[in-house]
């Protein structure tokens, strides 16, 4: 697969997040540009990370929209700009499947990411949510974000980025309207149960997503665009995805076109 050089999406929403915090809103023409925008700035944080000899740790989600950007950091484009051997991988949630169904988060990733790259296989954290036994599975991922990035006792795991998708129901992560861990305040990962697809996941909870440095929402898809309308313009709490509010990091949305149909050059952020 070819990929173009960095390019600017062509629309007219494009806000640098500012010194009062409010998000970085991005948006591209077609999803090759979002994932480039993507793969660029993981690039950027990873080689700071390197110049500065500690780790850089990211979670990746699952889901369509972010495998192209799996793909192009997988090629031979970005290849040789990643320091591989410094970049520690994680899930953000995984459906509890066997890791080579056509449904695991961790078999795309793989196929995608891992497989092509120069990134050593002990380098990427896999979430065992096969395992009947879904909380000990949670325990042992918790166990293995501790060893992994070394928080200070009493405060929570810090990813240095995290890329975030969002379903047309508001949902990201596993964290699924009306679901049971939304209300989740002390554990990093739970199993989770989404009702409508009668479907059992793993999760990293809100509080570890909001502890994050720097949170990616990348978004494409028409059908998402109604959601999206009424997450960064309407009142806040009504979806999932708007209680993605990193308490001292950085909160962006890349936005493919068609996902940016119903918003208008000037938005308003839900409180």
């Amino acid at each position: 697969m070819g990929f173009p050089h960095n390019t600017h999406g062509g629309l007219a929403i494009n806000q640098q997040a500012s010194s009062k915090g409010k998000p970085e809103i991005r948006t591209f023409d077609d999803l090759e540009q979002l994932s480039w925008a993507a793969a660029t700035r993981f690039e950027e944080q990873a080689r700071v990370k390197a110049i500065d000899k500690k780790p850089f740790c990211a979670a990746l989600s699952g889901g369509s929209t972010p495998k192209l950007l799996y793909e192009l950091l997988g090629s031979q484009t970005f290849g040789g700009r990643v320091r591989w051997t410094n970049v520690q991988l994680f899930q953000v949630d995984e459906r509890c499947v066997p890791p080579d169904d056509a449904q695991s988060n961790y078999r795309m990733i793989r196929q995608a990411l891992i497989e092509p790259s120069p990134l050593p296989e002990e380098n990427f954290h896999r979430m065992a949510a096969e395992s009947p036994d879904r909380e000990h599975a949670a325990r042992e991922y918790a166990e293995d974000l501790a060893s992994a990035l070394k928080p200070a006792p009493g405060q929570w795991p810090q990813f240095d980025l995290i890329f975030l998708g969002m379903g047309p129901d508001g949902h990201t992560a596993s964290l699924f309207p009306e679901s049971a861990a939304l209300g989740e305040h002390t554990a990093w990962v739970v199993p989770n149960f989404a009702p409508k697809l009668n479907s059992h996941r793993l999760t990293l909870t809100f509080p570890v997503l909001n502890a994050a440095a720097h949170v990616i929402f990348l978004i494409a898809g028409a059908d998402k665009a109604d959601t999206l309308h009424q997450v960064l313009n309407g009142p806040a709490g009504k979806f999932p995805a708007q209680l993605i509010q990193p308490t001292h990091g950085r909160l962006s949305w890349f936005i493919e076109k068609s996902a940016a149909g119903k918003l208008s050059g000037k938005l308003e952020i839900g409180n």
